[in-house]
């Protein structure tokens, strides 16, 4: 068994992937813009991910841009068929790395197209809309326009499945009006908790969730509530992080990203982390308000 193995799988889309996947967005360089340091480590930290087991990569042309699905089409491609490569669209980069808005149904096409062309594939498994109302968080605005669009083009053959990302409960229930939903990508962790009810709601209907960001957002209180349980554990505060995201719901995905082979493994032995009941108390209670305060 394949330590990615332990941490189970869940459905995406009409495929089976395990659990413990692997976000591609740091392979680029800084900020998420322009090429890596070093090339080889990031087709290193990809064929080590796929060595290991993932057979779950997040990744989206806007992530360089073009670099990230670049570089996984250098390291991986012909692809395994068990892998699944999910990507995102809805932004581009400005000149000075900024993001912007790109939710037209013209520039949603030509982004799918990007895509294809960089990652070297007919057809791309799962495309997640990213909303940009708000490039920090959900804000409520309607999906309609850029959805149906996807949608086209999933009817084109050129898209498998469809999902959203940075989205409210209220553009979900619009977006499955429009197509099927086949994930939901926010961010959410120990400390960010906005998205309990969503996550019930989605394991429910056996819809898959997929968090960002597993320690965005920590004060230094709850780092160090998190960082004593760790401790305790003989874990780091990212294993026990991720642990905890793994026992929070059966339909979760995580895709911790890193550009380091070491790095990696330590975010793999988090599939072996079996939290006891008294840590899950421990750490549910980070996210409570003034649970933290000494």
């Amino acid at each position: 068994m394949q330590i990615s193995d332990r941490a189970g799988t869940f459905a995406l889309g009409d495929r089976t992937v395990k659990r413990m996947g692997y976000g591609a967005m740091q392979l680029a360089g800084p900020g998420v813009f322009g090429p890596p340091k070093d090339p080889a480590a990031a087709i290193a930290v990809l064929r080590e991910a796929v060595a290991s087991g993932i057979d779950h990569i997040d990744t989206s042309d806007f992530y360089g841009p073009h670099v990230t699905n670049q570089i996984i089409r250098e390291a991986l491609h012909p692809y395994p068929p068990h892998l699944t490569i999910v990507t995102k669209v809805s932004a581009r980069r400005g000149a000075d790395g900024s993001w912007i808005p790109a939710m037209s149904p013209a520039e949603l096409t030509q982004a799918v197209h990007d895509n294809l062309r960089n990652l070297r594939l007919d057809v791309l498994e799962v495309v997640n809309l990213r909303s940009m109302f708000d490039v920090h968080g959900p804000a409520e605005g309607s999906l309609e326009e850029p959805l149906t669009a996807l949608a086209d083009l999933q009817r084109q053959g050129l898209i498998r499945h469809i999902g959203l990302s940075n989205v409210t409960p209220t553009q979900i229930r619009e977006g499955r009006r429009i197509c099927e939903i086949v994930c939901v990508q926010n961010q959410y962790n120990l400390a960010q908790r906005a998205d309990d009810a969503l996550i019930d709601a989605l394991a429910r209907d056996g819809t898959a969730y997929v968090p960002f960001f597993p320690l965005g957002g920590f004060t230094p209180l709850q780092s160090s509530a998190l960082s004593a349980v760790a401790d305790r554990l003989g874990h780091t505060p990212m294993q026990v992080a991720l642990a905890w995201l793994l026992r929070r719901a059966p339909n979760i995905l995580l895709i911790p990203g890193t550009s380091s082979v070491a790095h990696l493994r330590e975010n793999l032995g988090a599939a072996r982390i079996e939290l006891p009941d008294d840590a899950m108390t421990k750490l549910d209670a980070i996210a409570a308000p003034g649970a933290c305060r000494p």
